[in-house]
């Protein structure tokens, strides 16, 4: 448990952890904009100290030492590029990271979640996939690159047919196996998550888009071929638009609240959270249960959002499951129910001290 006063860090350790697997962290930010600021070091753009998380992990195969970081130029200088190192040893890819580990996270930010944008729900989706399939993470940077790369050629009228193709084969081939893996990894969490679990609500949870609609009528190679012929046919809307018309950036999560017979975007705040919550947990048990792998949790200020009851359900689910957590909050008190069960440590001014509670 880290407890501390408003800005004291608690946040930039979870921020910390997050990077231990693929993406931009929990806030999202560039990563040149991760580091610390300190006074001489971010007058000009771009001008950052450089930065980087290590950690040593035990796994039933031995220790691992695991860093990552923003790469460096110079002493103050610093890249826009994330660089990996696994004993030691440059990694090509950020993907080797959901090899050796598997990190989600709750923040305050993310209570939005059912009411947020879609493209929200698909990182949130692709986060739970990366825990079961690692190499989800490499083709989904392949797809979004490829999305881009088409955008930019016909934003600028650079529209050439051999170009244009091989980047919508790409995307098709990388979409459709995006969105099959979006599926299946969600169709079992949705096994478990329309169960209750003690007070937090049964869920049930899709995938939905076109892409989806047409798995459902068919097997994938087929879909590619739609796809395929889909991004062709919308080249002209699409230089228009700025964007692609089809895809797997356009599939949502869809997540309902069982026993009330409710869309999610459309319940309190409350159980919204609850929902939430209940989709996390579901997620530890399956990679439990299926991988004999149990995910890191990162618990932004979870505690101060939930009645008593359904406090002490999390705290009892995640001591029974086992699960390394790492749990935010200013009021310590609010975790006095497992005072001498978890370790608790104070953070100030960046400083972490353990104590003894």
């Amino acid at each position: 448990m880290l407890t501390g006063s408003n800005g004291a860090g608690k946040t930039n350790l979870l921020e910390a952890l997050s990077f231990l697997v693929p993406g931009q962290g929990l806030r999202r930010a560039r990563l040149d904009e991760v580091a610390r600021r300190e006074s001489g070091f971010a007058d000009g753009a771009g001008k950052r100290r450089p930065w980087a998380v290590a950690v040593r992990v035990n796994t039933p195969d031995g220790e691992i030492d695991i860093g990552t970081g923003c790469e460096a130029i110079s002493n103050n200088v610093v890249m826009n590029r994330r660089i990996v190192h696994v004993d030691g040893q440059v990694r090509k890819s950020q993907a080797v990271l959901s090899e050796l580990l598997s990190v989600y996270w709750l923040t305050p930010y993310m209570d939005r979640l059912f009411t947020d944008s879609s493209a929200s729900r698909r990182r949130f989706v692709d986060r739970l996939v990366f825990g079961f399939d690692p190499a989800h993470a490499g083709r989904v940077s392949a797809y979004n690159h490829a999305l881009r790369e088409r955008a930019r050629l016909l934003r600028h009228g650079r529209a050439d047919p051999e170009w244009l193709a091989a980047l919508e084969d790409t995307m098709a081939r990388k979409g459709i196996a995006v969105a099959a893996a979006r599926r299946e990894t969600v169709s079992r969490l949705d096994n478990i998550c329309s169960k209750e679990t003690g007070p937090f609500p049964g869920a049930g949870l899709a995938v939905t888009g076109d892409i989806e609609n047409w798995l459902d009528e068919g097997p994938a190679l087929e879909a590619e071929d739609r796809l395929r012929a889909a991004l062709a046919k919308a080249r002209r809307t699409d230089m228009e638009s700025g964007g692609a018309g089809p895809g797997a950036h356009r599939s949502d999560l869809v997540v309902r609240h069982l026993a009330k017979e409710c869309p999610a975007d459309q319940c309190s705040t409350g159980e919204q959270k609850a929902l939430l919550i209940a989709v996390v947990l579901a997620n530890t048990r399956l990679q439990a249960a299926e991988r004999g792998k149990i995910p890191i949790l990162l618990l932004d200020e979870v505690a101060a959002h939930l009645d008593i009851r359904r406090r002490e359900a999390l705290f009892s689910e995640i001591m029974a499951l086992g699960s390394q957590a790492w749990l935010t909050g200013a009021d310590a008190g609010l975790f006095s129910s497992i005072y001498g069960k978890a370790q608790f440590f104070n953070i100030e001014d960046g400083v972490v001290t353990p104590t003894i509670r």
